[in-house]
């Protein structure tokens, strides 16, 4: 059976004008801020992935089945009405800095919030460190 290729690749779209044109002001602001701390701490530069993901850093995975790919180490994308946030490690270990974070919803992988002041930036900062700290451990960065 043929691998299918996968749809979100790293692209040569400048994350910057994609951010500038975020169409709410706030939510603007909102993503060139998380740009900084995601990049801050990530030690990558950010890089589109797809259309619409910021995302910083890279790794390889290989699933038992075969498929295998790259993506980004962690991303985030200013959507309409909220901004998602790509954290690889889930949030079943998180109740704990999920309950000090502020009004947001979760998804498997993915954290929702409509804005950065409804939230607590330091647990977020710890949340995103530690999502980077468990993708370094199970895929280790190449050479």
């Amino acid at each position: 059976m043929a691998q299918s290729e996968n749809k979100t690749k790293a692209t040569a779209v400048d994350p910057m004008v994609f951010i500038d044109a975020v169409a709410d002001v706030q939510q603007r602001a909102d993503a060139q801020r998380i740009c900084a701390m995601m990049a801050l701490l990530s030690g990558a530069p950010p890089l589109m992935w797809g259309p619409s993901i910021i995302g910083f850093g890279r790794y390889c995975y290989r699933y038992e089945s075969g498929r295998q790919g790259e993506m980004c180490r962690i991303g985030f994308s200013p959507r309409k009405g909220q901004t998602v946030l790509y954290l690889n490690d889930g949030y079943g270990h998180r109740a704990g800095q999920l309950m000090r974070l502020g009004k947001h919803s979760t998804g498997k992988s993915c954290l929702y919030i409509k804005r950065l002041s409804d939230i607590d930036i330091a647990v977020l900062e710890e949340m995103i460190g530690g999502s980077i700290a468990w993708t370094a451990e199970k895929y280790p960065p190449q050479p």
